[in-house]
């Protein structure tokens, strides 16, 4: 029984485009595009989720996937940073911003920590395995790293060493509690 999973990161936002802590924006006119030019090319799948946010919805719903609402996909909960952008936080908060970046179990924006993200989304990835079909997450670049690190069973600091743009996907596969990353990229 193998599990294989595409994730989908959700199309772009105002908030992508200018480094914002997101909240739950929409998608901007490029991203909405973006997502309406790839419908049609994703492969046949047994199961499709979103993530609770706007962005992942629109996305999905743009990809033409109906795709049912999975809590844990949720994107990080930055606490009190959300809507900000990094530097305008490192300029009030540096020290709160090195040790957020270096210390995986630090929260220091009072939401959620990087290692309770990846627990978070290792505890999804340990049902999905549980099923032999192959289903669609969109979701966020958050989860997307998450996975990754855990299908690689890579510190927690190697968090930050993983880029995930709009729109990219990565396909994971996966079974016995073993994940293998099969390919990933920009490109559906």
């Amino acid at each position: 029984m193998t599990a294989r999973l595409i994730l989908i990161c959700h199309a772009s936002t105002d908030a992508v485009s200018r480094a914002v802590f997101p909240g739950d924006e929409p998608l901007d006119d490029r991203g909405r595009t973006q997502a309406a030019e790839l419908a049609g090319h994703l492969p046949s799948i047994d199961q499709c989720w979103t993530s609770p946010e706007l962005r992942t919805r629109q996305t999905a719903e743009l990809l033409r996937l109906n795709a049912s609402v999975q809590p844990a996909l949720r994107e990080c909960d930055y606490g009190r940073w959300a809507g900000s952008t990094l530097a305008e936080i490192a300029k009030r908060e540096p020290d709160a911003v090195n040790t957020w970046l270096r210390d995986p179990t630090a929260a220091s924006h009072g939401g959620e920590t990087i290692l309770d993200l990846i627990r978070r989304v290792a505890t999804w990835l340990a049902d999905e395995q549980a099923h032999d079909r192959r289903s669609i997450a969109v979701t966020h670049s958050t989860i997307i790293r998450a996975a990754i690190v855990h299908a690689m069973q890579a510190p927690p600091q190697s968090f930050w060493r993983v880029d995930i743009g709009p729109l990219t996907v990565t396909r994971l596969s996966g079974t016995d509690g073993r994940w293998n990353i099969a390919s990933s990229g920009s490109a559906l």
